[in-house]
């Protein structure tokens, strides 16, 4: 968005924190495994919405789906999916969570939730932070301008819709905390709000009973607010009080981030760009093996730290440079 200060400040927000490393605590075992409204999952490492990723992978959300079933990973789909939620959750072979851009025309809404609810998705998460069109300027600078065709020499090419993303992106502008009692109103799954920054809102998220919070800035693609994810984490959290989870998003790469977000008080922490370029290179291979080389980095931070848990990484764990 405009100048790219959100999502460079999503990766710098990490080198303001370092670990405190603990020694001859006996890490030959490490269970990474973690709880979110009741189901057991072997990693806090989750797969965020991504919209069309069919531009990405001819088999696009449904590679991504075999690959989070294999490796065991919670994946979450987009309302913009290049595949329907039934063929994915088939796919996946279990529940996924559904991510809702939430229509300004409430039965459209309707007809999306009854859709997630069908494929048996537990976990309706509500993207709240694009409520406006924002100015992409790198995406502009990186639109097809050439009018060959491209099928001459490659298959599959993707045709995005930039207008029509960015008029779908304004609809949403209306939208207040009347949306959480009105999906009350038609669903018993699982409401999570996706876009949440402040304590102000994840308190107010609490007054209206949203069940979790996942802290995200869309990944740097949402708002010129040049706030890390990261950064906004802790305030987050405190204002939570463990009352519901909270999970986060925006920049992560490696394992030491990962283990930063849980030591700040994350309880899942989820990928997106990662897992999409494994897509682009070797379709569903290539998300597997980017899931297991950050499994093995963040198994190996734990290591380093002491901890033999996800419950055992705490803010001691970490330090913030001055």
């Amino acid at each position: 968005v405009e100048d790219d200060g959100s999502v460079r400040a999503n990766r710098l927000a990490f080198s303001n924190y370092f670990m405190r490393p603990r020694r001859l605590v006996g890490v030959s075992k490490v269970d990474m495994s973690v709880e979110l409204f009741g189901q057991k999952w072997e990693t806090p490492i989750a797969l965020c919405p991504a919209g069309s990723q069919g531009a990405f992978h001819e088999d696009g959300e449904l590679a991504v789906a075999r690959a989070a079933k294999k490796k065991r990973h919670l994946m979450m789909l987009s309302t913009v999916s290049s595949n329907s939620v039934g063929d994915v959750a088939e796919a996946y072979g279990g529940p996924i969570w559904f991510q809702l851009y939430a229509s300004a025309k409430f039965e459209v809404t309707t007809g999306l939730v009854r859709r997630a609810e069908a494929a048996g998705c537990p976990v309706i998460v509500v993207t709240v932070d694009q409520i406006a069109p924002s100015t992409r300027n790198t995406l502009r600078r990186y639109r097809r301008l050439d009018t060959r065709e491209c099928s001459d020499c490659h298959t599959g090419e993707p045709k995005p819709n930039f207008e029509g993303l960015e008029r779908a992106r304004g609809l949403r502008a209306g939208l207040t905390w009347d949306i959480v009692k009105q999906l009350r109103s038609i669903t018993d799954r699982k409401i999570l709000l996706k876009g949440i920054v402040t304590r102000e809102d994840a308190e107010l998220c609490l007054e209206h009973g949203v069940d979790g919070i996942i802290v995200s800035n869309h990944g740097g693609r949402s708002e010129a607010s040049n706030w890390a994810s990261l950064d906004s984490l802790p305030e987050v959290v405190q204002a939570v009080g463990g009352k519901v989870p909270v999970l986060v998003d925006g920049g992560f790469r490696h394992g030491m981030d990962f283990f930063k977000a849980l030591a700040l008080g994350a309880d899942a922490v989820c990928i997106g760009r990662p897992y999409l370029w494994g897509l682009a290179a070797f379709g569903q291979d290539g998300v597997e093996q980017v899931l297991e080389l950050l499994k093995r980095e963040l198994r190996l931070s734990m290591m380093t730290a002491g901890a033999r848990s996800i419950s055992e990484i705490q803010p001691s764990h970490i330090g913030r440079v001055r």
